[in-house]
């Protein structure tokens, strides 16, 4: 009984190798961008917020070694800005994201991992406005990023997938040509969503 226990959990954990040196992983996820808002100067003497949103992501991983890979992270989200004074309006975010990955059972049925990087935010489409006056903020910024997730398989190449990240993402905000602080936005990023695993060899 013992044996036919042993058997069932290595039938259980262990499959065919699904993350292996020359693959590339596609995952796509619905995301909540859930930010961790904080700010300087004017922005937190009004008490600056963040709103949640959920929106799609598309993310490309290639395998360099059975264990260790790169995972590009691709989607955007338009955010409203909210304050003790009213809403302040919109603006849309745009964070690609590289980080580099250790799978840690990359042939088991459930495949963890671990991942950290950078990632370069563009924003955009910016309607941010006090009254009739439009606030300006910075476009571009640079900022770390982790993860970790896992890949559950329910076939040879395809996975339920759930993945946490956390984005180091600010900007500077001014109205006039008048400084109002930074805003500290660093959100969470909770993702459920599939993964499909190409062979490149």
């Amino acid at each position: 009984m013992k044996k036919l226990a042993l058997a069932l959990a290595v039938l259980t954990f262990c499959g065919a190798a699904q993350a292996k040196e020359g693959d590339l992983i596609v995952r796509m996820r619905a995301i909540s961008v859930t930010p961790d808002v904080s700010s300087t100067s004017t922005l937190n003497a009004i008490n600056a917020d963040v709103n949640t949103k959920v929106v799609p992501e598309l993310d490309f991983t290639y395998m360099w070694t059975n264990n260790i890979g790169t995972e590009l992270i691709l989607g955007t989200a338009r955010h409203s800005v909210n304050t003790s004074l009213g809403n302040l309006g919109k603006v849309s975010v745009l964070p690609p994201t590289l980080t580099v990955q250790y799978h840690f059972i990359p042939d088991g049925k459930i495949r963890p991992y671990a991942g950290i990087g950078v990632n370069y935010t563009h924003f955009y489409n910016n309607d941010l406005h006090v009254g009739s006056t439009p606030v300006d903020i910075k476009s571009n910024s640079f900022g770390l990023a982790a993860q970790v997730g896992a890949d559950f398989q329910v076939s040879q190449d395809w996975a339920i997938n759930a993945d946490i990240k956390k984005f180091g993402l600010r900007t500077k905000a001014s109205i006039g040509g008048a400084s109002l602080g930074t805003l500290k936005i660093d959100p969470w990023v909770f993702g459920v969503g599939v993964t499909r695993t190409f062979s490149l060899k």
